[in-house]
């Protein structure tokens, strides 16, 4: 068995939405999952729950994917995985593992590595870019999708704010969280969001701690999904307590985000939070300008940050 290490892959995890930007925001954070590539007789996985280690796996269905859409031939592979990101969702984890799988197909291409391409085939395979871009990029990012290409801007987040991520010990099914939105909306909610959108970006690029606590209240998808989180009340109530500048479901749930003007505010929000229920996965994060980066065999490394792009 061949068992020489290809590349590895290391991706962010990421909140998509921040609040207001349904579908169209996200934002990278300092946690990273690892991915390693080897060439191999046949398909094994390790390093994630049994359940994923088969042909099901999203790393590997991806790969299979990309490859499909470059017009290349899967080859069986070893991949280890090692993320820290919790699976019950909302923080990226199903991004890192899709862009891990495009990036090994694109790897293997003639083509190379290419962020574009990467985000483009991502958003093929996840659906919309919230998650995907600000993995790819990093930083804070809006994207929409134009004629099937995916145009992507990058904010800067300004220094001081952290970011409390808190994931119950449960899950939210992404169909059940887009089941819960309306399939319409008024004219008046549509700006509400518009307005906050841009006030949010604005309130995060320049560090307007008391723009956001303002701006980042959502009428899009929150007041529905949070029905499907047992404990949104109660940690929200507890961040609020802490001072919490603004507090949001991540992405689709069942994660949560409480942004926090200082350290000090985000260790007081963890220890509200601990009180509503000592079963949580809690963790200070703070925005992250590095994207996706891949190591070669030959130790060449290539990634992308904020202020390559």
């Amino acid at each position: 068995m061949q068992d020489d290490i290809i590349f590895s892959v290391s991706v962010p995890a990421t909140s998509a939405n921040v609040g207001v930007g349904y579908d169209c925001l996200g934002l990278a954070f300092n946690l990273r999952a690892h991915f390693t590539f080897r060439e191999a007789d046949e398909l094994e996985i390790d390093g994630c729950p049994s359940r994923f280690q088969n042909d099901d796996n999203l790393v590997w269905q991806a790969y299979c994917t990309a490859c499909d859409k470059l017009g290349d031939e899967p080859t069986p592979k070893h991949i280890t995985i090692d993320s820290p990101i919790p699976f019950s969702g909302g923080l990226g984890s199903s991004s890192t593992c899709v862009i891990a799988g495009v990036a090994c197909a694109l790897q293997e291409s003639h083509s190379g590595w290419d962020p574009e391409r990467a985000l483009d085939l991502a958003c093929r395979i996840e659906g919309h870019p919230d998650n995907v871009a600000p993995a790819i990029y990093g930083g804070l990012t809006s994207s929409f999708v134009e004629g099937g290409h995916t145009v992507c801007s990058r904010i800067k987040i300004a220094r001081g704010f952290s970011f409390v991520a808190i994931a119950p010990p449960y899950s939210v099914q992404t169909e059940d969280a887009r089941l819960a939105m309306p399939s319409e909306v008024p004219i008046e909610t549509t700006v509400w969001q518009m307005g906050r959108v841009v006030a949010v970006t604005n309130a995060l690029a320049t560090g307007n701690a008391g723009l956001l606590s303002t701006a980042c209240v959502d009428k899009l998808h929150e007041p529905y999904r949070k029905k499907l989180i047992p404990d949104y009340d109660a940690l929200r109530e507890a961040a609020r307590m802490a001072r919490a500048s603004a507090f949001v479901i991540s992405g689709s749930g069942a994660a949560m985000i409480a942004i926090c003007e200082s350290p000090i505010v985000a260790q007081a929000v963890m220890n509200n939070a601990r009180d509503v229920r000592d079963d949580l996965w809690i963790q200070i994060l703070e925005p992250s300008l590095a994207g996706t980066s891949i190591t070669c065999d030959d130790n060449t490394i290539h990634h992308n940050t904020f202020d390559e792009i």
